[in-house]
């Protein structure tokens, strides 16, 4: 059965999640990809505040598809968070608590998920339009002029992941593979 998590999150939820863990988001999430990334990463290193409070929150590397009619969004699957490692450390000093993807992760985030308390969370690539299904609301909050690739507040229900690394550094792509 599914573990239900509900943004923002605290470091008491975090840390009780474990690789491998099945897990429904409720509430609102964030999207992010490269260039928000570069951006919100940019806005760190002048040393001004961000735009977006990330206390507890969760970002979901995702650009989703011009809605459908009926829906919030057209497709909405994960793209490689790889990508992101760059980027994710210094997004989780500001208390990002989880992010959602695909794929593994390097060293230097697993690192940070444990030193901060967050969690990487895998969801299914290939299945963005399933997972659109799971997508209530959604609205273009932060960099517009970023088409697809702008941050996105998602209101999701029930939307399924799974732990792949925990806040404790197990790490199932590690394990899996037996590296």
């Amino acid at each position: 059965m599914a573990l239900q998590i509900n943004p923002p999150l605290t470091d008491a939820d975090t840390r009780a999640l474990r690789a491998g863990d099945e897990v429904v988001i409720n509430g609102v999430i964030y999207t992010a990809r490269d260039a928000a990334h570069k951006r919100l990463v940019g806005v760190l290193e002048k040393g001004e505040e961000l735009p977006l409070e990330l206390e507890g929150q969760v970002i979901y590397y995702t650009g989703p598809t011009p809605p459908l009619p009926g829906r919030a969004t057209g497709s909405a699957g994960p793209t490689t968070s790889s990508r992101m490692d760059v980027y994710t450390p210094s997004l989780l000093e500001c208390g990002l608590k989880a992010v959602i993807g695909k794929g593994d992760r390097s060293d230097g985030v697993i690192d940070a998920l444990n030193r901060h308390g967050a969690v990487y969370l895998a969801a299914v690539g290939g299945a963005g339009a399933l997972l659109a299904e799971r997508i209530s609301a959604a609205e273009i909050i932060l960099y517009p002029e970023l088409g697809p690739e702008a941050i996105y507040r998602l209101e999701v229900v029930d939307f399924p992941a799974i732990v792949a690394i925990d806040s404790h550094a197990a790490d199932l792509y590690r394990s899996g593979s037996g590296r």
